[in-house]
């Protein structure tokens, strides 16, 4: 998103000023994402994305690669960087739309959605020993191939057996194979019989059907009850559900969850679940940043209840997002930089190292870390930068950006934009829990990189 900096810097200044400083959606400002899928592993939450460039061209969806973000309290974002491109499948052409990840006996199965080279829409599979990659094409070829054949989720039920559904404007879905790259060619691939009871009415009939749904389901089971959740109604989408007693239907309709966004809205919608420490959150992207709209979508996320009966309530879509964090972070171990809950004008970018930093840091530009542990008291800041030029400040300051200085690091040359330095400044000493500000200072544009930092 450089290429527009300084746009971007008035009109996210203006929007985050609207806000009285309490926006937390989209949840990324960084990246323009989409269609998010999150996948909760080992008491962290991923979150897989689709990645709308900053250039549309030809008036549509322009998708090149995936990306991943994680976070331990659902309010701050670790940015892990493209987690994978569809040049990494050598059959595919492009148009990186919406998959999903899972966890399955030590690896992880990325399913996506790509278009061939010769022609047409396909599902690929690809593996990682990683939740944040590298992922690997697990089958040299598609592992299925079809008109609308896009948007998979998949679930692995309690017995072990895991289901594939996807579909625009079609709903199919197979059996996977325990090995997770195969489905059972017996059964074969199943197509849904989409009636209103099913899925829902729409007035505007669709191949040769008045049911609801669209395309982007997220399949999920809670109490013994199986769920798809989906975009629906034709453009612009809502969102709805419908529910089961087993994994492969008769689905029963159960309603709308979430309108047609009409303020900061895109014409698509995508949701996802997850169950996180006890709560709920439905993720889903409108198009509120800067610039943003139907091709330059944003990921959001709120927590919900779902009622007694397990029927979901009609969710309304905010700017504040979570309202609190499902932990507080502790500053005593080392935090990346690029561990966001909000920001303003800055970048991230990945070495050739692999390792991923905040850069493109100018004069007032600042990052927001919610809920930050304290304790008895941090009397130190440490953190890692580099800069070739004469570089700047990063002041430490609670609760706003204007809020009380906790002390100021002064960043020297180190030698190189990627020659990392650890360098420190005392503190006036804090207790307690407290969001913080890094606030940048400086006369140069594009002043240091900012790698890590740990109080």
């Amino acid at each position: 998103m450089k290429a527009r900096k300084v746009f971007l810097l008035c009109s996210i200044a203006l929007f985050a000023n609207a806000l009285n400083g309490f926006a937390q959606n989209p949840i990324i400002q960084t990246n323009y994402t989409a269609d998010p899928a999150p996948m909760v592993h080992n008491g962290t939450v991923y979150v897989y994305t689709s990645h709308d460039e900053d250039v549309t061209v030809k008036n549509f969806f322009t998708m090149n690669d995936w990306k991943c973000y994680s976070s331990t309290d659902m309010v701050n974002w670790t940015d892990h960087g493209t987690v994978m491109s569809y040049k990494d499948f050598s059959w595919s052409r492009g148009d990186a739309w919406a998959g999903q990840c899972i966890y399955r006996n030590g690896k992880f199965y990325y399913y996506v959605p790509v278009n061939q080279k010769n022609g047409g829409n396909a599902i690929g599979v690809a593996v990682s020993d990683s939740p944040t990659g590298p992922f690997k094409d697990a089958l040299g070829k598609p592992l299925l191939v079809g008109y609308g054949y896009i948007d998979p989720t998949v679930y692995i039920d309690d017995d072990g057996q895991a289901y594939l559904y996807w579909g625009n404007p079609n709903l199919w879905h197979v059996k996977l194979n325990e090995d997770m790259i195969s489905y059972d060619q017996e059964l074969g691939v199943v197509k849904e019989d989409l009636k209103d009871e099913n899925f829902g009415y729409r007035a505007k009939k669709i191949d040769n059907r008045t049911a609801s749904y669209e395309e982007g389901p997220w399949f999920f089971k809670r109490n013994s009850k199986y769920y798809l959740l989906y975009p629906a109604g034709g453009v612009p989408e809502h969102l709805a559900y419908s529910t089961s007693d087993k994994p492969t239907g008769p689905w029963v309709y159960g309603d709308t969850i979430m309108h047609v966004i009409q303020d900061r809205g895109a014409f698509t919608n995508h949701p996802g679940y997850a169950e996180f420490k006890g709560k709920s959150y439905l993720f889903y992207h409108n198009g509120a940043l800067p610039e943003g709209g139907g091709f330059k979508r944003s990921v959001c996320v709120e927590e919900f209840k779902f009622n007694p009966d397990g029927s979901i309530p009609l969710i309304t879509p905010t700017r504040e997002g979570v309202p609190e964090s499902a932990s507080n972070l502790n500053p005593y171990n080392k935090v990346e930089a690029e561990t966001i809950a909000w920001e303003e004008g800055i970048e991230t970018a990945k070495s050739s190292a692999g390792t991923i930093y905040v850069t493109d840091i100018d004069n007032g530009d600042y990052i927001k870390v919610r809920s930050v542990d304290f304790g008895k008291g941090a009397t130190k800041f440490t953190a890692s930068v580099a800069t070739a030029s004469e570089g700047g400040q990063i002041e430490i300051r609670l609760d706003s950006k204007e809020g009380a200085l906790l002390g100021t690091l002064h960043v020297k040359n180190t030698g190189g934009t990627l020659n990392w330095k650890t360098v420190s400044c005392k503190l006036t000493k804090t207790k307690g829990v407290h969001d913080v500000f890094f606030v940048f200072k400086g006369t140069a544009n594009d002043m240091f990189n900012f790698n890590w930092w740990k109080f």
